[in-house]
């Protein structure tokens, strides 16, 4: 970065990103400072090395940010897991899936893992038949990133959200709750018509009409 800058000419590029051409390395540096920035040598490696005019400082801010914004999102997101049993009950099955569901919906990634015990070894098409009863129970909200396999005796797969089909079923959930809205506000306007018509008729009759 500038007076650091070894090369006799540099590839420049402005602060806005526009090419300027070949320049000498001090031409360059001059350059710069009357902008009040810095030259900063982005491709070292080229023939000459290119080099930028930027707020450096501001940069390396943001930069720092994008790398902070980086790591939150990688630590919310993990993965999580829930376990069944080949001969678990409708309850216990329905309670677990909505955990599944209730995850897959706050952006986790979902391990799914069936417990064999004993001779129900001897039948692992009960746990093909969970496992396909959880993605069934899920919907498009989740994909599936790792098919069912049997690691000795666990049958596991990996669930992960799809995003666009998330988005999808929330607009699809939304423009339902808007025509369900219109229709309830249609309804009560025809009610109240029909109120209104009623004792419009209510009176003609008590007026002798």
């Amino acid at each position: 970065m500038n007076d650091r800058i070894r090369s006799r000419e540099v590839r420049l590029i402005g602060p806005t990103g526009d090419q300027l051409g070949i320049k000498a390395a001090p031409e360059a540096l001059r350059m710069a400072r009357g902008l009040e920035l810095d030259l900063v040598e982005v491709a070292p490696n080229a023939n000459p090395p290119v080099c930028r005019i930027m707020d450096y400082g501001k940069f390396k801010y943001e930069e720092g940010q994008k790398a902070k914004e980086a790591r939150r999102k990688s630590t919310n997101v993990s993965v999580k897991e829930v376990k069944y049993r080949p001969k678990i009950g409708i309850g216990d099955f329905n309670t677990k899936t909505r955990n599944v569901i209730r995850f897959i919906d706050e952006g986790h990634k979902v391990k799914v893992t069936l417990q064999f015990r004993g001779r129900e070894m001897a039948h692992p098409e009960l746990g093909t038949k969970i496992l396909d009863d959880v993605i069934e129970q899920v919907g498009p909200a989740a994909k599936v990133d790792t098919r069912a396999r049997l690691e000795g005796r666990s049958m596991t797969m990996v669930l992960s959200p799809d995003k666009k089909a998330q988005e999808a079923l929330r607009k699809a959930a939304a423009e339902a709750e808007r025509e369900a809205k219109a229709e309830l506000e249609a309804a009560a306007a025809v009610e109240t018509e029909v109120v209104g018509d009623s004792n419009a008729e209510n009176e003609d009759v008590e007026n002798g009409g």
